[in-house]
């Protein structure tokens, strides 16, 4: 009786645990396909519109290595529903404010701070109360629901904002509240513990991590410099604390920080390049925000979910290496064939996107692969999370960085390839150099994996 008790408690707070995971990571892309409209609305240049997106990720991707330190010390209860919380004010903020563009991008961030409880503690939740024969099949589902959201997040945000407005995609989160009752129930008490949290170390790399992106956007010294003397702060304080942010020892293993360079770099241009679709393609073909969200992007993030399974196959046949040059040259030859035809057809646009999107899964799959490889069993937990938490930061850098491409147009630049649009040529551009930022990416996966590196 006991035991059929327990696994139904499991099983209900696996499904909520989906269900958040679902809005998640849907609040990463739907508001992808509205930054054309947002920057239209508030007369603004793409560098300053893409903060929207980049305003959610960077504490995204920070607060989920915070939530998952400060575990221990509040329990996964309190901080789940704090997280909750904020993420849902955060929500309402941005709709009752939306019309004022600093509160927008305030409330994301504020999302942001919120959401990244989910992904943090949801690991920690699993691990500690699912029983370990039954934790594959949990993951299982939570990956299920947050495929499913990044693949229809687009879609609901090209249909929201073409047929209401982009402002009620501030709503859409506030579904997680239904969360909060059965989680307050089914999520246990757990005792607080005295245990050190490095906050200065925290704020030290989030101020050196949001200077360097504000450089990034628009190009002004003062964020460079004051970025490089927190990130010498931040080095000097991981040294001599006791209890650092990060463990100084993983950041010496030359063949782990160069497999996570190569996955920053290769991600976040892929991020980056999704930012740009919608841009693209209603520039050159005028068309609308539900065509870019279900047309081109929708096909493309459902196709991550298909070639996401041939991936972990192809792994385990041909190896890490082999998988990931694989969809390295698929996605190059896709990005180099849309900058060559870039003004042909905007289907042509949703093929290549495809193929885009698909080639991901492979270099995702091996890349985790690879860098779980390099570690030892004691640094397996904080050695992933370092990973993780440094690709969602690259993708809010690729994100900032294209971005400011598109403020400062590169169809001023000579290059072999012309089209008739000024704005094709801008975009035919950008593509040419994403495409050479995902080979300097996969040199750099080759020199990290040469058996004479140490």
């Amino acid at each position: 009786m006991i035991k059929s008790k327990i696994s139904s408690n499991q099983a209900k707070m696996v499904i909520w645990l989906s269900f958040l995971a679902f809005f998640s990571v849907m609040n990463e892309t739907v508001f992808n396909v509205v930054l054309p409209d947002i920057a239209k609305q508030f007369h603004i240049s793409p560098a300053i519109a893409n903060w929207v997106n980049t305003g959610f990720i960077l504490p995204f991707a920070i607060g989920s290595v915070i939530y998952s330190n400060l575990s221990n010390r509040f329990g996964v209860k309190k901080l789940f529903l704090f997280g909750l919380s904020v993420y849902n004010f955060g929500s309402f903020l941005g709709f009752l404010s939306s019309v004022y563009l600093p509160f927008i991008i305030i409330a994301r961030i504020l999302q942001g701070v919120g959401a990244s409880a989910i992904p943090a503690l949801m690991m920690v939740i699993i691990t500690r109360y699912v029983k370990k024969e039954t934790q594959g099949k949990a993951f299982g589902l939570i990956g299920s629901f947050v495929a499913l959201g990044e693949g229809i997040g687009p879609a609901i945000g090209g249909l929201m904002a073409n047929h209401i407005h982009w402002a009620f995609l501030f709503l859409v989160p506030t579904l997680t509240l239904c969360a909060l009752p059965f989680l307050s129930q089914l999520l246990p008490e757990e005792p607080s513990l005295d245990q050190q949290f490095d906050v200065f170390g925290a704020v030290l790399l989030s101020l050196a991590i949001t200077m360097f992106t504000l450089f990034l956007s628009f190009h002004q010294l003062s964020y460079m410099l004051f970025s490089l003397c927190c990130y010498i702060g931040f080095m000097l304080r991981i040294l001599h604390t006791k209890h650092p942010f990060i463990d100084p020892k993983l950041l010496l293993k030359k063949r782990f920080i160069l497999s996570v360079l190569a996955g920053c770099i290769l991600l976040g241009t892929v991020a980056g390049f999704i930012s740009m679709i919608p841009y693209m393609v209603r520039e050159i073909f005028q068309k609308s925000t539900d065509v870019i969200g279900v047309g081109v992007l929708l096909p493309g993030t459902i196709s991550v979910v298909l070639f996401g399974m041939i991936g972990g196959l192809l792994v385990d046949k041909f190896g890490k290496r082999s998988t990931l040059y694989l969809g390295l040259a698929v996605m190059v030859t896709s990005l180099l064939l849309l900058s060559v035809f870039v003004d042909f057809s905007v289907w042509f646009v949703t093929v290549m996107t495809i193929f885009t999107f698909g080639s991901l899964s492979f270099i995702k799959t091996a890349i985790s692969a690879t860098v779980s490889a390099q570690l030892a069993d004691h640094e397996a937990g904080e050695g992933m999370g370092i990973l993780n938490f440094a690709c969602f930061l690259a993708e809010g850098i690729g994100i900032a960085m294209v971005g400011s491409f598109l403020t400062k147009p590169l169809h001023k630049v000579t290059l072999p390839l012309t089209h008739a649009l000024p704005t094709a040529n801008l975009y035919s551009n950008l593509l040419l150099l994403l495409a050479l930022s995902l080979i300097l990416g996969g040199i750099l996966y080759g020199i990290a994996n040469r058996e004479k590196l140490s």
